[in-house]
């Protein structure tokens, strides 16, 4: 599929699979390895992502792990503020997205913090930590609007068919307010059963009719390691393995703790 995004007026082409690096400046992550709180670590982390191939940076700082700790707008905005800052001076050309559901980070973290796209886990506000309602000053969709910056929309519905459903109404909403730019994100692990997350994988090239990109996040999660068995730090085969079939299914990026592996997986499939 061809596919472009616009991003701060550099229009990025998404017709080649690309892989977004996960760089969390929190002490909870899920995953322990992603975990990167000292200037030197995030700048380590930022390097290695553009070294290994990842073309987009996702800077997160409030885990949204089923039993994580709740983060204020304050102390999430401030961990973001010092991440950016450092990405950037490191990696000034890397394109960078923000991990939040808050629309007063968003914002902050576009106008005043240089982030190029807003990462929301939450459809709009749906969910913030897994399995929990959020109430937050502000509406995602107006303000990303409004930011004219790519907007990763992530489903947190338990079918495809809802999913699909939901999607729908999501996109034309976001396309009246005047957004332009909105990547999908299926959501796997949110929301969802062990089966309903395979369910959905298996069938999901149908996110393809929407005409928009789409993204996959299933690094090292439990729908892994729950089948497998072990846990996140065992489940680097398994993200590969998934990784491959989200590949060959349509998707356009790979959120990944594992650049390097995430991006031989995209060179091997384009000799297809």
């Amino acid at each position: 599929m061809q596919y472009t995004i616009n991003v701060r007026g550099r229009l990025v082409d998404l017709s080649q699979p690309m892989v977004m690096g996960i760089l969390n400046a929190t002490p909870d992550s899920f995953y322990s390895g992603s975990r990167k709180q000292t200037e030197a670590e995030i700048a380590e982390r930022a390097n290695q992502i553009i070294a290994e191939g990842g073309r987009i940076i996702d800077v997160g700082a409030f885990s949204t792990r089923s039993g994580a700790e709740v983060v204020s707008v304050e102390e999430e905005t401030a961990r973001l503020k010092r991440a950016l800052q450092i990405v950037h001076r490191e990696q000034p050309d890397a394109i960078v997205s923000v991990d939040t559901y808050r629309p007063l980070v968003a914002r902050r973290c576009v106008e005043e913090f240089g982030a190029d796209i807003i990462n929301d886990v939450s459809e709009g506000g749906l969910t913030g930590i897994v399995g929990q309602a959020i109430h937050e000053e502000g509406d995602m969709f107006e303000t990303v609007a409004r930011l004219g910056v790519p907007y990763i929309l992530m489903s947190v519905q338990p079918t495809l068919e809802k999913m699909m459903m939901g999607f729908a109404e999501e996109v034309q909403r976001l396309h009246s307010l005047g957004a332009k730019d909105i990547i999908l994100d299926p959501g796997y692990g949110f929301g969802k059963t062990l089966e309903q997350n395979y369910e959905i994988m298996k069938h999901s090239e149908r996110l393809l009719e929407f005409g928009l990109p789409v993204l996959v996040g299933i690094s090292r999660k439990s729908m892994i390691y729950k089948l497998l068995g072990g846990d996140p730090t065992t489940s680097l085969n398994g993200t590969t393995v998934l990784n491959t079939i989200a590949l060959q299914k349509g998707a356009s990026i790979l959120r990944v703790h594992d650049v390097k592996e995430a991006v031989e997986a995209t060179r091997l499939l384009q000799q297809f």
